[in-house]
Order: C-alpha cells, then sequence, then structure tokens
C-alpha cells in the first residue's frame, strides 16, 4: 500500500480557489426494516476541513459514519471517496484509501501494549513493512501523547487514554480523513481540553476530520462547518455558530418551537 501524503496547510485567503471534495455522499438512503435511518443524505467535506456532525439521539449520525465507513451497505445512494466510486468498497478497502474511523466506545486489543496497538494498526492498516511500521508507531504516540504509556496494557490505561488510543491506532494507518464519532462523551473538563489539543494538532497537520459530538462546546473549538440532522436527514449545514442559531436545529434539540 502507498503512504497517503497530508493534504496541504497553507492559509485558506478569501480569494483562494475552494480545495478539493475528497468525501462525499449523494442521496444516501439506509433503511432497517421500516424505518429510514437515512433519508437521502446528501454530504461531503473538502480536503484539510473539521466539519462537525450534530443531532439529537436517533438523528443517523452514526449510520451515516458506518456507511460512509463501509460497516453498513446502504440502499440507494453514491459514497465517493477522492473521486473515486466507494459506495461498494469494503471497509478494508476504504481504509486502505486512506478513510479511517473511530467509535464510540474504544476497542483496543486489551491484551497488548499501547504500542503493539499502534504497530499493528501502522501493519496491517497503514501498509508499513516492520521497520516502517516501528518508526511510524513511536512518532503516533509522540504525536498524541502515549509515549510514556507505550509498554502499558491497553487494558490497563483510563478512559482518556484509550481515547487517545483510538485515535492514535486510526492515524498510524495513515489516512487522508479521519471520521470521529463521539470522541468526548465520558471525559471530564479537564480531559476534554487534552483532548481537543489533540485533535486541533491534526488539524493543523493538514489531516481532514469530520467529527461526531454531542459535547457542543467542545466541538465549535475544532470545526468550521457543521452539519446538523434529525430523523435522517440533514436540517441544515455551514457556519456553525448559524447552524445553531437556526429555528429548525433549534427545534429538533428542544423539542418545540423556540421563543
Amino acid at each position: 500500500m502507498t503512504q497517503h501524503p497530508s493534504p496541504g496547510t497553507g492559509d485558506l485567503h478569501n480569494d483562494a480557489p475552494p480545495r478539493a471534495v475528497v468525501l462525499s455522499a449523494d442521496r444516501l438512503v439506509k433503511r432497517f426494516g421500516s424505518l429510514r435511518a437515512l433519508d437521502t443524505v446528501s454530504f461531503h467535506v473538502r480536503d484539510g476541513e473539521a466539519v462537525g456532525v450534530v443531532g439529537p439521539n436517533g438523528a443517523g449520525k452514526t449510520t451515516l459514519f458506518a456507511a460512509l465507513a463501509g460497516t453498513f451497505p446502504v440502499n440507494e445512494g453514491r459514497i465517493s471517496f477522492g473521486g473515486q466510486a466507494i459506495t461498494h468498497a469494503s471497509a478494508e478497502t476504504r481504509n486502505a484509501l486512506g478513510l479511517a474511523r473511530t467509535y464510540q466506545v474504544p476497542r483496543p486489543f486489551l491484551g497488548m501494549t499501547v504500542f503493539e496497538n499502534v504497530l499493528v494498526a501502522a501493519q496491517a492498516g497503514g501498509g508499513a513493512g516492520q521497520a516502517e511500521a516501528r518508526d511510524l508507531a513511536a512518532d503516533v504516540l509522540a504525536r498524541t501523547g502515549l509515549m510514556p504509556l507505550a509498554n502499558v496494557p491497553a487494558a490497563a490505561t483510563g478512559l482518556l487514554d484509550r481515547k487517545r488510543l483510538e485515535v492514535a491506532r486510526a492515524i498510524a494507518t495513515r489516512p487522508r480523513v479521519i471520521l470521529l464519532d463521539e470522541i468526548g462523551g465520558g471525559l471530564t473538563e479537564a480531559e476534554l481540553v487534552k483532548l481537543i489539543a489533540l485533535i486541533d494538532s491534526l488539524k493543523a497537520a493538514g489531516l481532514t476530520i469530520v467529527w461526531i459530538e454531542h459535547i457542543l462546546h467542545a466541538l465549535l473549538k475544532v470545526v468550521t462547518r457543521l452539519v446538523c440532522m434529525a430523523e435522517g436527514r440533514v436540517l441544515a449545514e455551514g457556519d456553525p455558530q448559524e447552524v445553531m442559531k437556526d429555528p429548525s436545529v433549534r427545534r429538533a434539540y428542544l423539542g418545540s418551537d423556540p421563543e
């Protein structure tokens, strides 16, 4: 497998041409029996963007991630990555192309050390040879603040470090886009500050980020565009502050017309 280069990190100016769309979904439908978990959802992300996805429970956010990552096949619609159709591609193929995701509940190999977890990701997901994988794993541990825990079994780590390890394993696959699913859940405010700093550093390095999060103040410190979903549909998208002022978004959260 080839290494996925990071997109450029130059400053964006008002007169700069828009960056290329790297991930797009067109009119996705996902049914579970009679339930439409995704109802003609269209969605796109440009290189270097940090996009937040919000919405009440049951909005379809995690189903969208599962569809994008290849966990759930969609019933209708088209998904493209880097200009290539991936609608019917396996999750492994999508990962090899540079699309990585994390999960709400971290999924480390508990019997392995932190270093071994990242090493496996670098080899199996990142396509690195043994020597290269060791260097890559060490670099990832340094970037995520996990180097002091390199030889600690994953089973012995706390929640914040497991969240960091979930991110570390994803970026060890050398992704172009990372999907972060509720990565802030369960953390204290002090821990959230550290996690936000980590995600912000990935954004600064040029990694394209799509982040589902219920903790809005954490999300809004990082993302530059916000998408709000409800009942399997996209309600609004755009500037984060403007989206959160949208009456339809407020109704979705509050359950009634805002005053």
